[in-house]
């Protein structure tokens, strides 16, 4: 890769972050905006106003590259579905590419962290990869012999949304199925198990939380379970082996050499990631269970946006 730099912008559910991206993958210049509850013509226009704030810092930026939390259909750049953002049947690339005066790339968020990761980070010179993305809900992305794959409309790699327990929890993204991955280990899942923990033991930390002010979030569970709450620990080891059951069948199904986990809810760490790591091999098969790498992303919170910058970057030469 080779300068001019690019903007790679990551587009979540609750977050939205930019950042100026050189072709080592520096970060220039960093924008960070939280946004909940807006309407169509809100979300985007706050996508174009971080970008042209961006581009006030860095004029000779050449191109735009979007992760955003929808089903994308690669081939024409539109938004198919999305459960976290209004962003249903907008072509988006086209949109963005009118708006901006830039080329612009676009994929399903994390495809695009899932790039970051096998390009650039934990994964680096892996040729099959699995990813998946723990916040709110949990996002999937899969590389396979060193390529993206996005099956034959752009749907593929939902991970979130296989199903663990046929008869378990609604799932938080508003998917027809029940007990999915996203029910079972997001963050949004780690709140709903921490509240009921809670009610349960209300002499615990997070039973002080509900005492005092009635909310348990999964960034209250994360922080009682990092301080060394028993009962907050408790629900961490639990979605931590939803989680790792949920891997299980990833590593059956693909084989892979590494699965990335990444997201806000990695705050956790090794919290989340031993029990996790402890059901794939007690019941994931051979061979597949004993070459498989299951590690934290490299990048953090930043893998989408960086993945964001890798697509406008390997466009520009013709690599999409």
């Amino acid at each position: 890769m080779s300068s001019p730099r690019v903007i790679g912008v990551d587009a979540g559910g609750t977050k939205l972050l930019a950042g100026v991206v050189d072709g080592d993958l520096e970060v220039h210049h960093r924008i960070h905006r939280l946004w909940a509850g807006a309407g169509r013509e809100a979300v985007i226009e706050a996508m174009v106003a971080t970008v042209e704030e961006a581009l006030r810092a860095a004029p000779d930026v050449a191109r735009v590259g979007f992760g955003i939390p929808s089903l994308v259909d690669w081939r024409r750049g539109g938004s198919l579905s999305s459960v976290h953002l209004p962003l249903e049947g907008v072509p988006f690339r086209d949109l963005m590419t009118e708006r901006l005066g830039l080329p612009v790339a676009v994929d399903n968020d994390a495809n695009a962290a899932a790039l970051a990761e096998q390009r650039c980070g934990a994964a680096r010179g892996a040729s099959d990869v699995v990813m998946l993305t723990l916040g709110t809900g949990i996002g999937g992305g899969l590389v396979l012999g060193g390529e993206v794959y996005r099956g034959s409309v752009g749907a593929a790699a939902e991970l979130g949304h296989m199903v663990v327990d046929a008869d378990g929890p609604e799932c938080f993204g508003g998917c027809p199925g029940r007990g999915c991955l996203e029910a079972l280990a997001s963050g949004s899942a780690i709140a709903r198990d921490g509240a009921v923990a809670a009610e349960r033991q209300p002499d615990s930390a997070l039973g002080r939380v509900v005492a005092e002010d009635g909310t348990v979030t999964g960034t209250v569970v994360t922080e009682a379970a990092l301080a060394g709450d028993e009962v907050a620990l408790a629900v961490v080891a639990h979605a931590g082996r939803r989680l790792g059951a949920g891997i299980t069948g990833l590593v059956n199904a693909f084989n892979p050499e590494v699965v990335v986990v990444g997201g806000g809810v990695m705050a956790l760490g090794e919290l989340l990631l031993a029990p996790a790591r402890a059901v794939v091999a007690e019941r994931a098969l051979a061979p597949s269970r004993e070459v498989v790498r299951i590690v934290a992303s490299s990048f953090g919170e930043d893998s989408g946006m960086l993945g964001a910058a890798l697509l406008a970057f390997e466009e520009q030469r013709g690599r999409a």
